[in-house]
């Protein structure tokens, strides 16, 4: 089994999370939310999981082309290395430049750009869904003849590179500006402004942009999120939103060419008879307002358990997938994708928050239940299942006030 570096990485990016916002949270910055930063966190554990489920079928295009198909024996030396890095780099931006020009391919990507904040939350704020395309556009690689082991460990590094670079307490970092992607220019691609969107798209090395003509330097302020807010903590919808927007348009669209026209064409692109291309409007500072909701402490709390339990189960997850038979694998995981459902439904005090609590005790108790079947350890589940009791009788505190939280 390869070896996953974004799993391991997990607790130092909560080590550098926990410094940025006690930094922040000093110098009175305001970058965190907490609904925001829940809403982030979520969508980072929800792709892992299906992400575990995809590994294997995701990997094997690589390696079947190049056991069967690469053209070349290349020896693995430090110069393998170095040309692999800029290749994996090369075609990281080629991805996400059309992860941002086509439709079909941003209605997954979108996902990463919907928080309006930018702080290091946001780095993990990752597609359910993009991994099911992303590894299409390395398979060049995979021809030449490049090892998959080590196209694996550099790919990684490229995914990890990006993590820090999801910060606002980091201007300018010099003449690195011209080489690398630095926090400054990453804020650009994040920016709904119409100046900055579809702009910076690059992994580690920002020379792509300049080559291709896609470079925008960060001028005026930055607004962060889509021209079109997500406005809901829903990690499920925010997977799906944009696609929903997709088929719409193309039931409405009045014949073949332009239904299929609005998968492939780019953000923005509509049929003549539906009004044509529509461009990204100005930001208006005077009224702009991000979307919010408050909650009272006791629903805070709550929503806090519920996102701590996911994140516990997902990390045992994460490195006990293959010991558990796949049944118990998909039981949690879905445990867990309901966890942070309701997580996300209690801030935004929807009605349908109380039924979906009920059925995800139940998904507990089965859980615990299949855990323990599983031979898991008898502490953990001992503390897992008086955590869920404490967590019931939690809820039933807050449940008869639900509509004031």
């Amino acid at each position: 089994m390869k070896t996953n570096y974004i799993a391991l990485s997990v607790p130092i990016f909560f080590i550098l999370i926990g410094i940025e916002l006690a930094y922040t949270f000093y110098k009175k910055l305001n970058y965190y939310r907490l609904n925001d930063s829940i809403a982030n966190l979520s969508q980072g554990i929800g792709s892992q999981l299906v992400g575990l489920f995809m590994k294997s079928v995701l990997f094997v295009g690589y390696m079947y082309i190049f056991q069967h198909w690469r053209l070349f024996e290349i020896p693995n030396t430090i110069w393998t290395w170095i040309v692999l890095f800029i290749g994996v780099d090369f075609f990281y931006y080629w991805f996400h430049r059309m992860s941002h020009q086509i439709n079909a391919l941003w209605a997954a990507h979108i996902v990463h750009h919907q928080s309006e904040e930018y702080n290091l939350t946001v780095a993990l704020r990752q597609s359910w869904f993009q991994g099911w395309f992303s590894w299409a556009f390395y398979l060049p690689l995979a021809l030449i003849g490049f090892d998959p082991i080590i196209f694996l460990t550099l790919s990684s590094f490229n995914t990890l590179y990006q993590f820090w670079i999801h910060t606002r307490t980091i201007k300018s970092m010099g003449f690195l500006e011209y080489i690398l992607n630095t926090p400054s220019h990453h804020r650009v691609h994040h920016g709904s402004n119409p100046k900055y969107i579809d702009k910076n798209h690059a992994g580690t090395l920002i020379i792509w942009d300049r080559l291709f003509g896609t470079f925008q330097k960060e001028e005026e302020e930055v607004y962060y999120g889509i021209t079109k807010p997500l406005a809901s903590w829903n990690p499920v919808w925010a997977n799906l939103h944009y696609w929903k927007d997709l088929i719409e348009t193309a039931k409405k669209s009045e014949n073949i060419n332009d239904k299929i026209r609005v998968f492939v064409k780019p953000p923005g692109w509509f049929p003549d008879q539906l009004g044509g291309f529509q461009a990204a409007p100005e930001i208006d500072a005077v009224n702009y307002k991000k979307f919010h909701t408050e909650s009272n402490l006791a629903a805070i709390g709550y929503a806090i358990l519920l996102f701590l339990l996911a994140l516990g189960l997902g990390s045992y997850l994460l490195f006990s997938f293959d010991k558990l038979q796949l049944s118990a694998d998909i039981l949690i995981a879905t445990f867990i994708i309901i966890s942070l459902l309701t997580c996300g439904a209690l801030l935004e005090k929807k009605r349908w928050f109380v039924a979906a609590e009920a059925v995800r005790f139940l998904l507990g108790f089965a859980t615990i239940y299949t855990l323990y079947h599983q031979k898991f350890n008898p502490v953990y589940l001992g503390v897992l299942l008086i955590f869920h009791v404490a967590m019931l009788i939690y809820y039933f505190l807050i449940k008869s006030s639900y509509r004031d939280v």
